[in-house]
């Protein structure tokens, strides 16, 4: 996928699943990873121990990315110790699920505010300081939900459409600056996101794909990296799937 050797990379939600690959794979090329994730502590110190062979190429930050302040801030930081930064992954995401007339109201906000505001608040600070070096990468793991719906996800797929929506307005506002944005749109992927489904569940969503089988976290990782990459640089305001046909 190329080396990364010398990039710059912010990864949100970096310490599980999806972000974790991602964050990984950045590693693994050679890439300065500042990775964020929300609350659990454990699992950020576990990650961090589990690459300490990548030397002081990780450093995580705990960061609510839906709290404006707080994601200044860390952008203030970022830019102090960095200048700038290449590439953000807009990562981090949740779920709470309930039919719409029984969602609660908390349920409703705590999803937006988190999947699609904080994307937004994660982009804004980003492209300020891509633009001083007039390149960058943005990517944000958005899902089929977007276009698909499942009851019970509305909360979810308003969220992840809204980040599409975003991605193609933000790509035209920075392509004169050699600034791309992207989405990579993961199908059914084996992580933690989906434990709280029923074995009856799981069986049933892995019919629905083509392939017959659920991703990996590596397979959406490879993905990323191509976008991020030097041999995606004509690619702008674009979605790419990775669900197995789905």
């Amino acid at each position: 996928m190329g080396d990364f050797t010398g990039r710059k990379v912010i990864v949100t939600g970096a310490t599980r699943g999806l972000g974790r690959a991602i964050a990984l794979a950045f590693l693994q090329q050679g890439a300065t990873v500042i990775g964020l994730y929300g609350g659990n502590t454990k699992t950020a110190e576990a990650f961090q121990h589990e690459c300490a062979a990548h030397g002081n190429l990780l450093t995580l930050h705990q960061c609510d990315v839906s709290d404006y302040q707080a994601v200044e801030r860390f952008y203030h930081l970022i830019e102090q110790r960095f200048d700038t930064i290449d590439i953000l992954i807009n990562n981090a995401g949740i779920r709470r699920d309930s039919v719409l007339a029984m969602m609660k109201e908390e349920d409703w906000r705590r999803v937006i505010d988190v999947n699609l505001t904080g994307s937004c608040f994660m982009a804004k600070f980003a492209v300020q300081l891509m633009m001083k070096q007039k390149y960058g990468r943005i990517i944000f793991i958005t899902s089929p939900m977007a276009h698909m719906g499942f009851a019970g996800q509305a909360n979810y797929a308003a969220s992840k459409a809204g980040q599409i929506g975003m991605m193609k307005s933000l790509s035209k506002e920075t392509a004169k600056r050699r600034i791309t944005v992207n989405c990579v749109s993961p199908g059914f992927i084996a992580t933690d996101l989906i434990n709280d489904l029923t074995a009856e569940q799981l069986d049933e969503y892995k019919k629905l794909v083509p392939m017959r089988r659920f991703g990996t976290p590596g397979e959406v990782a490879d993905a990323v990296l191509f976008l991020a990459g030097p041999k995606a640089s004509y690619i702008n305001g674009a979605v790419l799937e990775v669900n197995g046909g789905l």
